[in-house]
């Protein structure tokens, strides 16, 4: 069933970006220009909502809440502010992700599907699959090439984002936020490390190459 975005956002071009950008990748969507005017259009067939930060009106961070409480689905915050006090304050009023702009949009398209999938709860029961690669999102399980590997959290969690994502890059960004949660542990060489223990594990099961790095952004699974 066709997913319905609810974007509001000031700006006609980014607006009409996004629009473009959602409906190629198979959304349906909702504009609005105005905290009031997104609260207007915001009913039970919108699944998630794109909201930027600095509305004419009533502000993001003003009408985070009324959204959450007319319906309640994932909110991904978009802004050009970098303040982490600030990210940590949307969470706390309702928001469920944030990207900075101006940003990837296959990044964009992962966050977007990951909160989907979390919300409809279709991740939990799910068999993953990629090559002769077999991930269990149930059991935290992993079969190559018909070999059990045995992955830590964060091994398992990069390979499982990865694997959510094989038709886009994930960027660096997007993996520290969904594999160590917005902690601020995480940074290239923690990255480096569990990549490097992840691919000899599976070089281990077969010579097949599962993951290739895409140099300054981020990685991907390999076709």
């Amino acid at each position: 069933m066709q997913k319905t975005i609810l974007i509001i956002e000031d700006d006609a071009e980014i607006n009409d970006m996004l629009r473009i950008l959602l409906r190629q990748n198979g959304y349906s969507t909702i504009s609005a220009y105005s905290g009031t005017e997104g609260l207007l259009a915001h009913s039970r067939d919108v699944d998630l909502i794109l909201l930027d930060l600095m509305l004419p009106g009533r502000s993001g961070e003003e009408v985070i809440r009324d959204l959450k409480e007319k319906h309640n689905v994932p909110v991904i915050i978009t802004s050009a502010i970098h303040d982490v006090e600030k990210k940590v304050d949307l969470f706390s009023l309702g928001a469920d992700d944030y990207i900075t702009k101006p940003f990837n949009n296959d990044e964009l398209l992962a966050r977007i599907g990951a909160r989907l999938r979390a919300n409809s709860g279709t991740a939990s029961g799910e068999m993953i699959t990629f090559k002769d690669i077999e991930l269990n999102v149930t059991d935290f399980t992993v079969k190559v090439a018909g070999k059990e590997v045995e992955l830590p959290r964060y091994e398992f969690a990069l390979l499982k984002l990865f694997m959510e994502n094989q038709n886009r890059t994930c960027t660096k960004s997007l993996i520290y936020d969904t594999v160590w949660d917005y902690e601020n542990s995480a940074d290239d060489n923690t990255l480096n490390v569990h990549m490097s223990k992840l691919r000899k594990k599976l070089k281990e099961c077969s010579d097949e190459e599962y993951i290739e790095t895409v140099w300054g952004i981020g990685y991907r699974m390999k076709k």
